[in-house]
Order: structure tokens, then C-alpha cells, then sequence
């Protein structure tokens, strides 16, 4: 399993941003939340995945580039988790909501929990 986060990964498609704002289900882990909706995506890709920091809880760009950084580190690390488990294709947004600055380890925690219960979320 590569630990990349290849170009063909990231979300950035307008058309696909718009439909999970539109149709997205979302699971929360404070103060992590996820939000995805099922697509039909070409040349065999199971994921497209963004991230996103509220200017509203982080003034400075250089914060929400931090988090967002760390965001993208969280998932780098454990995107196994969705891969190994879904069955069809997925676009995906990862939000931080809060003030607080978490660490790295608290945030990977919290990553894994969000990613366990979206599985179980859509296992239903």
C-alpha cells in the first residue's frame, strides 16, 4: 500500500465540489467532519478527497494552511482504512471546526475514529 496522496486523489473538480455540497451526508469527530457522496469516477479511481479550514476560526492564512497540511498528512497516513472497505467510488471533503489547535497525534486519533465510523456509516 503506497502512502501517497497522488494528483489524481485530490478534489478539485467544480462539478464534484457542487454535488457534495448539494447531496453530501456527512459523519462528525470533534472537531474533524467528513462529508462524501457516492460518484461514478473514470480510469478506476475509488477516491477524490479535499480538505478545508474555516477562515472564520483562523484569521491568518499561515494557520489554515497548517491545519490543512495536517489534514492532508491525517488522511496520507490513513487512507488504507477507506480503501481497504469501500466498494465503489467516493468523493470526499475533510473539514477542521473548531479553534482549538489540536496536535498532529491528537488530530491522526480523531482521523481514525472518523474514518471507522464513516465505513460503519455507509455499511448500513
Amino acid at each position: 500500500m503506497s502512502f501517497s496522496y497522488p494528483k489524481h486523489e485530490k478534489l478539485k473538480s467544480k462539478k464534484l465540489i457542487d454535488l457534495l455540497f448539494a447531496e453530501g451526508k456527512s459523519v462528525s469527530k470533534y472537531p474533524l467532519r467528513l462529508v462524501y457522496v457516492p460518484v461514478e469516477l473514470e480510469n478506476d479511481e475509488k477516491i477524490k478527497f479535499g480538505v478545508s479550514v474555516s477562515k472564520k476560526h483562523f484569521k491568518k492564512a499561515v494557520d489554515r494552511n497548517y491545519f490543512k497540511r495536517v489534514l492532508r498528512e491525517c488522511y496520507r497516513l490513513n487512507k488504507a482504512l477507506l480503501l481497504d472497505n469501500l466498494e465503489k467510488p467516493y468523493v470526499m471533503m475533510f473539514f477542521y471546526q473548531s479553534k482549538d489547535k489540536m496536535s498532529f497525534t491528537e488530530m491522526n486519533e480523531k482521523t481514525k475514529l472518523l474514518f471507522e465510523k464513516f465505513l460503519l456509516e455507509i455499511q448500513k
